[in-house]
């Protein structure tokens, strides 16, 4: 059994934040009685679950990527009103699915979403140690020493900020791309990392998470993941 706003979430019907709003607006019954208390205890099957007097149901489990273009924001509704990802999954006919993880504003490439809780939990576990692998251009060009300051790390904030692995793509004239590795799951690690050492990043782009790559995909454009792919990540 849980809270009501979190079953509504599993179910794949919202988000727990918006399950909350439509209890509190009273647009839920549980077996027929408008239920009040977001927190309240349910178990999906044996309560009868309503909203706007709609029975709800758990939904197919579903899995997809997503390569998210620059200037969305990863978040299901945003207060100040900017793009999300969700708009790339607009009228698509889908259930409603959360992602897996995030990638800041400025950041691109692959994102995961999906309505299976548990499955995204175990891809989210940072005792996981899942590779995620990003091309990232900077400000410069990458001479061994500045390889090596990058492969050392950093302090930030009294948090150690490191990568398992870096290696360099190409140059330009003046700047880099990096391939960088990341097997944890710090907070816009490689952006506070590069800022750290006084290294502005030009772009960032997430291009795999462990062995599901973005490959191909456009911009903007999502797929289903395949059943051995769903296994793939599920081993970890």
């Amino acid at each position: 059994m849980f809270g009501l706003a979190r079953v509504l979430s599993k179910l794949g019907y919202c988000s727990r934040s918006q399950a909350w709003r439509l209890i509190n607006a009273r647009r839920v019954r549980v077996n027929g009685a408008v239920e009040k208390n977001p927190e309240r205890r349910v178990d999906s099957s044996r309560d009868r679950i309503e909203v706007d007097g709609q029975l709800i149901r758990a939904e197919r489990k579903v899995y997809l990527m997503l390569n998210k273009r620059r200037g969305l924001v990863t978040t299901t509704s945003d207060e100040q009103g900017r793009a999300t990802v969700f708009r790339c999954l607009e009228g698509c006919g889908l259930p409603f699915v959360s992602p897996v993880g995030r990638l800041d504003k400025a950041s691109e490439g692959l994102l995961l979403f999906t309505n299976d809780t548990a499955w995204a939990a175990q891809i989210a576990d940072p005792k996981t140690h899942l590779d995620k692998t990003y091309h990232v251009q900077v400000d410069r060009l990458a001479g061994e020493d500045f390889i090596r300051r990058l492969q050392r790390g950093a302090m930030v904030e009294s948090e150690p900020l490191k990568v398992k692995h870096l290696s360099v793509l190409r140059h330009g004239e003046r700047n880099s791309w990096l391939e960088v590795v990341l097997d944890e799951g710090k907070n816009r690690q490689i952006r506070r990392l590069m800022a750290a050492l006084d290294v502005e990043v030009l772009r960032l782009i997430r291009i795999s998470i462990g062995p599901i790559k973005l490959g191909n995909l456009a911009k903007g454009g999502f797929r289903h993941l395949t059943e051995e792919e769903v296994r793939a990540l599920r081993r970890g």
